[in-house]
Formats: C-alpha cells, sequence, structure tokens
C-alpha cells in the first residue's frame, strides 16, 4: 500500500471496489468481507467500514483501521481520520492533524479552514483562506466564512480588487485562478449577507457568465427577497432558460400552478423551447396533468422533429400515465426507420413500452434480434432491463462475454446473487491503459484545456 496506488484508487474507480459497491455488498450482509477486504489495501472499503465502527461506538478500532492508510501521507485517509476526530469530540487532534496537509493549500487547506471554523476559530480560518484568494475554491471558503470572523468588508476589498473596470474576460477561460466572473458572484454574496440587495443586484448584472452548473445566481437571489417583477423580466431575456425557470419553481413552490406553466409557455418559438417544452411537461406530470404533458411533447417532436432525448421523454410519460400501448402506436408512426430497422436509440424506448404492456418477454426477443443488439449500450440496456425484472443471471449471461467494459455492472450482479467470491476479483482486476498523474492535493494550478 502506498500513496500512488491509493490515489489512482480514488480518482480512477479502477481496480478496486468502488464506493457504489462497497455500499452493496453492506446493503446485502456481506459486512465480514468489507471489513476483510479494508484489511487489503481496499480504501472504499475501509473508509466505510471505519465509518460503521465510528458510528457503533467502536472509534478506537475505526482509526485502526485508518492507520495504515494515514502512514502513506495520502490526504483523503487523513481527512475521513480527521473526520472520525472531529465526531468524537476531538477537534483538537483533528486539526493537529491536518495542519501539515494544509501548508500545501488546496483542499486541505479548505478542508483545515472550514473545521477551524467549526470549532471556534473563524479568525484563524480566515486569515489562512485570504492566502490563498486567488484559489476560486478557497475563495468560495473565504466567502462562507468570512461573516462568522466578522471580516467580510475586509474580504470584500480583497474581491473587489480583483474585479477590473471593465470587463476584458472573452471567455470563461481566459483567466487562470479567480476570474473576475468569480470575484463578482462572490461578493455579491457578501452584500446579500449584509443587507445590500440593491448593490448585489447591480454587481451580478455586470457579469458576462450568467449561469454556473446550471443555476443562476441573479435569477435565485431575486427569488430569495421575493423580486418577483424583477425575476419575470429578468426571465424575458436570460438567454439560457435558468431565469425562466427559477421564476416557475418559484410560482410553483406558491402553489400557482397556472402562472408557472405561462411561464413556460411564454417561451413558445424562442431559442430555448424545447428545454422549455421539457420543464412545462414535468410542470404538468408533477402534478398529476399527464395528458397536457404528453400534448406538449407531442407537439414539441412533431414540431422539432424526432429526436432520442425528446422522445424518450414522451415515452417515458405515456408509460406514467398507464398508456404505453398508445405510445407504441406514436412509436410507430415516427418516420424514423432506415432500411426497415428503427435505430437502437429509439428502439430502447419501445422496450419500455412493451414492459410496461406487460410484454416482457417479446421486448427481450425484439433486443436480441435487434441489428445493435452487440453495441456497447445496447448490452447495458438488455441486461439492465432483465435485472429489472428479477432476471439477474439472464443479466449476468448477457454482460459476461463484456467483463472488461462493463465490470462494475456485472460485479454488482453477482454480489446481488451472493456469487461474492466472484465479484471481488473481478473488480480488483488491474486498469488497462495509461493513468494520468498522480493529484497533488492541490486545485486549479492549471488551465482546464
Amino acid at each position: 500500500m502506498d500513496a500512488y496506488d491509493l490515489d489512482r484508487m480514488e480518482r480512477m474507480r479502477t481496480g478496486c471496489i468502488p464506493p457504489s459497491l462497497v455500499t452493496h455488498l453492506l446493503e446485502r450482509g456481506h459486512a465480514r468481507e468489507v471489513e476483510r477486504q479494508a484489511g487489503r489495501g481496499e480504501w472504499f472499503c475501509a473508509r466505510e467500514w471505519a465509518r460503521l465502527l465510528d458510528q457503533r461506538g467502536q472509534r478506537d478500532e475505526a482509526l485502526k483501521v485508518l492507520a495504515p492508510y494515514v502512514a502513506t501521507g495520502w490526504w483523503p485517509a487523513a481527512q475521513v481520520q480527521a473526520e472520525l476526530l472531529e465526531s468524537g469530540e476531538l477537534a483538537a487532534e483533528a486539526i493537529t492533524l491536518v495542519r501539515p496537509y494544509a501548508a500545501k493549500g488546496g483542499q486541505p487547506l479548505e478542508f483545515l479552514a472550514r473545521l477551524l471554523a467549526r470549532n471556534g476559530h473563524a479568525d484563524e480560518a480566515v486569515t489562512r483562506l485570504s492566502a490563498g484568494i486567488d484559489d476560486p475554491v478557497l475563495a468560495r471558503a473565504l466567502v462562507d466564512l468570512s461573516g462568522e470572523a466578522g471580516r467580510d468588508d475586509e474580504v470584500a476589498a480583497l474581491l473587489a480588487a480583483r474585479i477590473p473596470a471593465e470587463q476584458q474576460c472573452a471567455d470563461p477561460w481566459c483567466c487562470r485562478g479567480l476570474g473576475p466572473e468569480d470575484a463578482i458572484g462572490l461578493l455579491a454574496t457578501i452584500h446579500e449577507r449584509q443587507g445590500r440587495v440593491d448593490k448585489a443586484i447591480a454587481l451580478l448584472r455586470t457579469r458576462q457568465i450568467t449561469s454556473v452548473n446550471n443555476r443562476d445566481q441573479l435569477a435565485d437571489l431575486l427569488a430569495r427577497h421575493d423580486r418577483i417583477d424583477e425575476l419575470r423580466t429578468y426571465a424575458r431575456t436570460d438567454g439560457l432558460g435558468h431565469g425562466r425557470r427559477r421564476l416557475a419553481e418559484l410560482l410553483e413552490e406558491r402553489e400557482d400552478v397556472e402562472g408557472a406553466i405561462a411561464v413556460y409557455q411564454d417561451t413558445a418559438g424562442s431559442f430555448e423551447q424545447a428545454h422549455g417544452d421539457i420543464e412545462l411537461a414535468q410542470l404538468l406530470a408533477r402534478h398529476g396533468r399527464f395528458d397536457e404533458a404528453i400534448d406538449v411533447m407531442r407537439a414539441l417532436v412533431d414540431s422539432s422533429g424526432a429526436e432520442d432525448w425528446t422522445v424518450g421523454t414522451l415515452c417515458t410519460l405515456y408509460a406514467d400515465r398507464g398508456h404505453a400501448q398508445e405510445g407504441l402506436a406514436y412509436l410507430d408512426s415516427l418516420d424514423v426507420r432506415h432500411d426497415g430497422t428503427e435505430p437502437w436509440e429509439f428502439f430502447q424506448s419501445r422496450l419500455g413500452l412493451l414492459a410496461a404492456c406487460g410484454r416482457f418477454d417479446e421486448a427481450i426477443e425484439q433486443a436480441r434480434a435487434h441489428p445493435e443488439s452487440d453495441g456497447l449500450h445496447a448490452v447495458w440496456t438488455i441486461s439492465h432491463l432483465l435485472a429489472e425484472h428479477g432476471r439477474v443471471e439472464d443479466a449476468v449471461a448477457v454482460l459476461e462475454p463484456r467483463a472488461d467494459t462493463y465490470r462494475h455492472q456485472l460485479a454488482s450482479h453477482l454480489i446481488e446473487l451472493g456469487r461474492i467470491q466472484e465479484a471481488v476479483p473481478l473488480l480488483q482486476q488491474p486498469a488497462v491503459g495509461p493513468e494520468p498523474p498522480q493529484w497533488n492535493g492541490a486545485l486549479f494550478q492549471d488551465p482546464p484545456f
């Protein structure tokens, strides 16, 4: 066991038992196997076994499980040990453990800062993070903690210094470290926390990049402060549609379902109409209005042409409504066949509808007869369908010829069948191909190209 092997295991999830299957083993009553593998260098087994022991009140035993991993100097193992120490009211020991790792910055420094703040040392946490403000992750932690330390004004000044008078970034990746767009968002967070909502709104309106991770900070801020008219205006101009979605969410939260529906209907003919129609159909389905949801999706497919993702959504609605046969008839009407064959991307929707009609055996028979049945995606779909309907042995038989490709899924089925002695060695087979360089714990040191 060494830090490099552990790091590869953490990042690649190959040559080891991954977290999801450790959980699967525990759920199926194979705790002894998890314990045994924890002592043989399986990091994810060790992590979960230590946590399980800690939950049982056996903290000393839990720390013994982690000890050989921590001894390698590998940060993730030290982090888990620190979490256990803190949960056992040994925060001072946890802080002492983490300090040497935090000296390198990156994720260990963020962890130390949050650990310090949780245990009465918010001022030290802010001081340490301030030195690493050019790292966006550390800057986010700094903003999260500066209010508790009473140092919002100081941190706001640091962020303001990173916002040029005129925006200079041409795209999201032109700035290394904490760019102006990030600084604007974080500074707006501080202004909002201080009650300076108008200033936060004005600042966010200067951004070029309006949304991150499929959320729009300005839309969320307007919704939190009940600025519904401003949000409605913003939703009409937001080209990505995230403002529109937040407005619809807010109205739905207020039980104004008709108002939420109207928000999506206002986007008719716009660039984001397809996504808006999907969200509208999901809204209608959430409120039991399946027939209307189906009408929305049929109109979208008919107007924009059959695409597998929109047809798949429509077929799911048919199945959920209990109208799977009608869905099959609609699939038959689509002009998507080539040389008399329905492409697999559409055919997989047919499988779900056939199964929903109680024609499961027919679905499997058609799937195996399909010209693309040997394709990687088709193999996964067929095995998943078999397993879902209790035919796990058959699912295993489908996957075994492609064991290298579907190692995790095959192992999951073997665990389900109690065939642990086959599942574990399968997972522990070494990965094939080159591996990326070892991660040193630092964040955002290289451009994300």
